[in-house]
């Protein structure tokens, strides 16, 4: 893919402050109509990376182009952007914040209001222009952010934990408005904790860890490159006995788990294959193969379970601390 058919391109992109790298040798292409999502825990250099794509900041060394040009300050009103460090003019009414917003990006005077009023209800808030910014709540002017970052329908969407402190009903609504903006044709990068969540919408993932990319892969080669060779089943009868189950060669090793159970797969072993012999030894309610969770694949990935389980306990954790910070 040439420059010009990439919607960010960066080639060997470092950035250090003082003696600590915070991106190192960074290599990131994505397409013009992509949706990727930018995951790792707090410190991974996500934001780093997303500031010096915004030209925030500079890199050391390296190439980058946004929307073919050498700098994002070259194609700023085709772009959007939600940084983590959430800021408005506190003292305007919200659809005076919005409408200068707009004027800025150089979104047309004429329809402005009802375009204005018609996004502050797609994201729920409808009734709200007519009140000061510092009256709303911290999720409300989050998604008053979202709303001045796409009012201009950019070519580029770029968010930065947009997630973090929302509320889950908040969470699902901003979620379905980032699909929404995708399938009006931008491209979206965004930065998350909350892995399930780019887990459910992302095309593509890129992973990082210590300044330095760990995955770059489409959540397709994902689910089949990280496959954990092991199936879920519930027996149609939960009373059956499972023996036969258990009994399959193809069959490592079989859990109870939830109300049903948990077959590990010997290495080699074909999915669909045990499938069909699992379902002709028992009858089953349900049955499916269990697919790795992004979690599961950057611990994977970054320390070696088996080999380092304190490393792997220690990401765990740092996961789940970075998701309590943005529920």
């Amino acid at each position: 893919m040439s420059a010009l058919d990439a919607a960010i391109d960066l080639r060997g992109v470092t950035k250090t402050f003082g003696g600590t790298t915070a991106v190192e040798d960074l290599d990131l292409v994505i397409p013009r109509g992509a949706l990727y999502g930018f995951i790792g825990p707090n410190g991974a250099g996500k934001t780093t990376s997303i500031r010096m794509i915004m030209s925030i900041l500079l890199p050391d060394s390296g190439e980058l182009r946004v929307l073919g040009s050498a700098s994002a300050l070259e194609a700023k009103d085709k772009i959007g952007y939600l940084p983590e460090e959430r800021g408005v003019y506190r003292k305007m009414k919200v659809a005076a914040y919005l409408a200068f917003i707009a004027r800025l990006k150089g979104v047309a005077e004429r329809g402005l209001a009802a375009r204005v009023s018609a996004l502050v209800e797609r994201v729920g808030l409808a009734g709200v222009e007519s009140r000061k910014c510092e009256e709303l709540s911290k999720g409300m002017l989050q998604k008053i952010q979202f709303v001045a970052a796409i009012i201009h329908e950019p070519d580029l969407l770029i968010l930065d934990e947009p997630f973090s402190g929302l509320d889950p009903v908040s969470m699902r609504l901003l979620r379905d408005q980032i699909v929404v903006e995708h399938r009006r044709g931008a491209t979206i990068l965004f930065s998350t904790h909350v892995m399930p969540q780019a887990e459910e919408i992302c095309d593509h993932v890129v992973m990082i860890h210590r300044g330095r990319k760990v995955l770059d892969d489409p959540t397709s080669s994902i689910r089949s490159r990280y496959d954990p060779r092991t199936i879920l089943f519930e027996p149609f009868d939960a009373r059956a006995s499972v023996e036969a189950v258990r009994a399959l060669p193809e069959v490592e090793a079989c859990a109870a788990v939830d109300g049903g159970y948990e077959l590990l797969l010997r290495e080699g072993a074909d999915a669909a294959g045990a499938i069909s012999r699992v379902a002709a030894a028992v009858p089953v309610g349900r049955i499916e193969i269990k697919r790795p969770r992004l979690e599961d694949v950057f611990v994977q990935l970054v320390a070696d379970e088996s080999r380092s389980p304190d490393a792997a306990r220690s990401l765990r954790a740092e996961l789940a601390g970075a998701v309590q910070v943005a529920p």
